[in-house]
């Protein structure tokens, strides 16, 4: 064989073998399009799910409305996180009070848990609609496979299990397409709404944008970057760079805009899986995730129950390690304490604690009897009372040039960001209101 047929052998000069597309759009996707995919956990999957029940394609708008603004807060932390090379929380505490940066980061654990125990108590209520057993002893098993992971996985490992674990929410696109679905009438709907006015189309509204942006995905995200600098070639924040950059800027658009638009493909797949045949047949309330699995058995069939049953446990697995690890690096940041998934459990005791914790914790309510739209309803308002302001610290922080250096946002993105703030804040008093007039 002579050298110029061995494919093995490069010739002198010769260029480096390009590298396959398919493996470089792999590359570029990872915190991302883990965090879009987490903001689709059980909770998100019901309030869709009454979304499309009880207004049909009425609301099919909305994700046409968060897609922006989602995409920009997350840039947004995303951005900080790579370059500053620190995550939310201790970039907050360069800004604000330390009284305020806990009391924030103390109302984000709560909330968080509240949801990890509804998202947990979903997750075994779906096994068992499709294996039998008890809710609790599924619930056991997900929780404990959960915390073992995180703790005795490094992140180098584990962040690719978290990337294949997206690919369950898959099962709601597929599930849109097992139903009948009048195309024309839902797609008017989507582009040209008619808005109903009265208060629990504007309640619906408003619970879509709190579900699609929450102040756990920002922490989470800005964290996963700092912990992907780590791992990276180019393992020093971007602001200590005096030249160069900006290819990690480019990975980190294109990975959170695949992200945020696949979250929300999936959020406009389950309305309209819903509004199909749920409104479509008169069920019209729905109070969990599993409560829908279960209408839509009798209506649409056992393959498309089984779909929706199977992605809410998928969806879980991986919402429940970013609800508790987003705790974590909060209260770890705000104390100074190791904040990494790639450290040994002994060499970051608090970090890990708070995890266990919060996941610990959450599945244990779920023994007190605590409805679980109860619980849900405490952490939309615990989370709207941290979003207002950290969204705004955050908008604060990627505009200044002492803490971004160079690479201070521009004037576009700190304007969506803005509108965004704005949007939630509206959101939030309107959030609140409700419920304390209910």
């Amino acid at each position: 064989m002579t050298e110029s047929s061995r494919p093995d052998v490069k010739k002198p000069g010769s260029a480096p073998p390009a590298k396959k597309p398919r493996n470089m759009v792999l590359r570029l996707l990872g915190p991302g399009l883990v965090t879009g995919a987490a903001d689709d956990d059980p909770s998100g999957i019901a309030t869709y799910s009454q979304a499309g029940a009880q207004f049909g394609y009425g609301l099919l708008w909305t994700v046409f409305l968060t897609t922006p603004f989602m995409i920009a807060i997350q840039l947004v932390s995303a951005r900080i996180g790579r370059v500053t090379g620190k995550g939310l929380a201790a970039n907050v505490m360069e800004l604000a009070p330390r009284w305020l940066v806990l009391t924030l980061v103390f109302l984000l654990v709560a909330a968080n848990t509240f949801n990890i125990a509804a998202d947990i108590a979903a997750m075994g209520e779906s096994l068992s609609l499709v294996i039998g057993g008890l809710n609790h002893e599924h619930a056991l098993i997900f929780a404990a496979t959960s915390t073992l992971l995180q703790v005795f996985v490094p992140y180098r490992r584990y962040a690719p299990v978290l990337k294949f674990l997206t690919l369950t929410l898959f099962a709601y696109v597929v599930t849109a397409l097992t139903v009948k679905i009048p195309w024309s009438t839902a797609l008017l709907a989507a582009v040209w709404p008619k808005p109903a006015i009265d208060a629990d189309y504007f309640m619906m509204v408003v619970a879509v944008l709190g579900t699609t942006i929450s102040p756990y995905l920002f922490f989470w995200q800005a964290s996963q970057e700092v912990e992907e600098m780590h791992q990276g070639k180019l393992s020093r924040p971007l602001r200590e760079l005096r030249k160069g950059g900006d290819p990690e800027l480019h990975r980190i658009r294109i990975d959170t805009i695949v992200g945020m638009l696949f979250s929300n493909v999936i959020a406009f797949s389950i309305i309209l899986t819903t509004a199909a045949v749920l409104n479509a047949h008169g069920v019209t309330n729905i109070n969990s995730a599993t409560q829908a699995a279960e209408a839509l058995r009798p209506l649409a069939g056992d393959f498309t129950f089984l779909l929706f049953a199977l992605g809410i446990i998928g969806t879980g697995m991986l919402a429940i390690p970013v609800l508790a690890g987003s705790a974590a690096y909060g209260v770890s940041e705000a104390f100074g304490w190791p904040a990494t998934l790639e450290a040994q459990a002994p060499d970051a005791v608090g970090f890990y604690t708070i995890i266990a914790a919060a996941t610990v914790i959450g599945f244990g309510l779920g023994f007190t009897g605590i409805d679980a739209i109860h619980m849900l309803v405490w952490s939309a308002v615990l989370n709207g009372i941290v979003a207002v302001p950290i969204m705004a610290m955050m908008m604060v922080i990627v505009a200044n040039s002492r803490l971004m250096g160079r690479f201070r946002a521009k004037s576009w993105l700190i304007a969506l960001g803005w509108i965004g703030t704005a949007l939630m804040a509206l959101a939030v008093i309107a959030l609140i209101g409700s419920s304390l007039i209910g």
